[in-house]
């Protein structure tokens, strides 16, 4: 394509995060040897790719390759220790900032988080060393409402600092993170002038019309008096050799769509991307699902549809004395829509050999939530004892409503190698499965499952809300408490009942330790239990 200037995400070369990988000394060899092998690619393009540097420390860094030689090495100043980041475990900040010359176009690099802070390593780049582009590797895992902020933050940065500003992210799914790509550049006045495909991998290829950012910088005196007010700091510069230039005529530019997606194809599509790479990464072929007549199977398995195709999942009805014969049909007839193959292994003679196994321990007892966890666990067991035999992953269906309260059965419904809607409010389940009948133009979900009430169907007549307030109020008090640490007093000021909100935190408080036993599953919002959401097991401490 005749590309100046190829720019790879943040450790491109490991992968991101790569985590205690980063201690291991072979790992970090084997990605210096692979920086080398890079290099030599580099005879017709100058490429920045992210890598793990190393010198009496190591470093998040980025190479900058040209001619087939490393001409310089940018490290991160600025290592993320909150949320899912927790760079200052392994690297060293890095303290040498540099610009480098292409086409003698003066170019700044930086790393990721050092974008998200005003003023150094991108103000001196600028304003000391002339930088009018600037180039940011990213590895900026997804969550609700990301691109928004993004889009602000670079194309302030864009502004403030009369430069272009090219953001290069990272696609695709590892472990509970994704990365949605979604790469932009934004010219110096802080419009956006490209924007990379979201949760596919893409090659964003643009002309930078860098005479215009020096005509800008003309016309603007603010450069001129910040440098007379600031002293000059010490900015390292890399002239690189100008190639012989290339008789070959470039290529027109591909049209683009600058269009970003709404909120609910976002959320859709990180669910797909992050549960297909964590199953073909991890060497799975197939998926298996329960699917119950409910929602949240339903939901789970429509993703996974998506995400692996049809013919890589199978679906298991597994009824009980308390299931419903509506839900026996409406499972039948997701999977026919789906068109996977579908499994139905009754449990009832399972669960009465139970329950006569241990009638001598319990007599006396009357039946409880102990019996419906049995059939839970029941079913985990068949689920677990297929994915033996045939090496199919198990998804479980739980969603986050269900995993912040406990409301789940450890080593039943929970049983399992990957957790799709572990990130997803019951509400949101409800949204996106109407979201993924409105985009298929058909109803893949029956109707009868949006309608029906949710329930465990583990008991006569039994229903969510007999155990549960109503999803409408408990997810707006789980947002309050998990993802935004607000006590009882301040949700009770949002208008909830007080008692409604201590039993909540309750719940939450003392099913941790379920949550810790949990599979992985994607993250979609801003705080997600799991990595996100480090709390103690052994805990008596109520925010009341």
């Amino acid at each position: 394509m005749g590309a100046d200037l190829l720019v790879f995400p943040e450790m491109a070369v490991t992968g991101y995060p790569p985590e205690d990988l980063l201690l291991m000394p072979k790992f970090i060899e084997d990605n210096l040897k692979a920086i080398q092998e890079i290099t030599k690619a580099t005879s017709s393009v100058t490429a920045i790719v992210g890598f793990v540097h190393k010198e009496e420390d190591i470093f998040n860094s980025a190479a900058l390759l040209h001619h087939g030689k490393l001409m310089g090495v940018y490290s991160k100043m600025y290592l993320p220790n909150y949320g899912v980041f927790d760079e200052f475990r392994y690297f060293h900040p890095g303290k040498e900032n540099f610009i480098f010359t292409l086409h003698s176009i003066p170019i700044g690099v930086s790393i990721c988080e050092d974008l998200w802070y005003p003023g150094d390593p991108i103000r001196t780049q600028t304003l000391h060393g002339g930088a009018e582009l600037i180039v940011n590797l990213s590895s900026s895992p997804y969550h609700v409402g990301k691109t928004a902020i993004r889009e602000k933050l670079i194309s302030t940065r864009a502004s403030d600092n009369l430069a272009i500003v090219a953001f290069c992210n990272l696609v695709g799914g590892q472990d509970e993170l994704v990365f949605d790509g979604g790469s932009m550049i934004f010219d110096q006045k802080g419009d956006l002038i490209a924007r990379g495909k979201q949760f596919e991998e893409d090659l964003v290829l643009s002309d930078l019309d860098l005479e215009a950012v020096f005509r800008l910088r003309l016309h603007d005196p603010r450069i001129r008096r910040e440098k007379m007010i600031e002293d000059g700091k010490g900015i390292k510069k890399i002239d690189l050799p100008e190639r012989a230039p290339s008789s070959r005529k470039k290529p027109p530019l591909p049209e683009r769509d600058q269009k970003p997606l709404d909120p609910l194809s976002e959320v859709y599509s990180a669910l797909v991307l992050g549960t297909g790479d964590y199953i073909r990464k991890n060497g799975f072929k197939r998926v298996l699902v329960g699917l119950s007549g409910g929602i949240d199977s339903a939901l789970t398995a429509a993703i996974a549809v998506d995400a692996l195709g049809k013919k890589a999942v199978v679906g298991v009805a597994m009824p009980s004395p308390y299931s419903s014969r509506e839900s026996l049909e409406d499972a039948k007839l997701l999977a026919k829509n789906l068109g996977i193959d579908f499994l139905t292994i009754p449990i009832t003679e399972i669960f009465n050999s139970y329950l006569n196994t241990l009638a001598p321990a319990f007599k006396g007892f009357k039946s409880d939530v102990t019996e419906e966890n049995i059939q839970a666990r029941i079913r985990g067991n068949i689920l677990m004892a297929l994915s033996n035999k045939f090496g199919w992953l198990v998804l479980t269906t739980g969603n986050k409503s269900e995993m912040s309260v406990g409301y789940c059965t450890l080593y039943g419904d929970m049983a399992g190698g990957f957790a799709v809607l572990k990130d997803v409010p019951k509400t949101l389940v409800y949204q996106l499965a109407e979201y993924k009948n409105q985009k298929e133009g058909k109803e893949v979900i029956p109707k009868r499952v949006f309608t029906k009430a949710p329930s465990a169907e583990l008991r006569p007549h039994q229903k969510d809300e007999d155990s549960l307030p109503p999803y409408s109020i408990l997810d707006p008090i789980l947002k309050a408490y998990v993802e935004e640490d607000k006590g009882l007093r301040e949700i009770v000021r949002m208008g909830f009942k007080e008692e409604m909100v201590k039993e909540v935190i309750n719940m939450v408080d003392r099913n941790e330790y379920k949550r810790r036993q949990a599979p992985p599953g994607v993250k979609i919002t801003h705080r997600a239990l799991g990595k996100d959401r480090r709390l103690p097991v052994t805990n008596k401490y109520r925010n009341f």
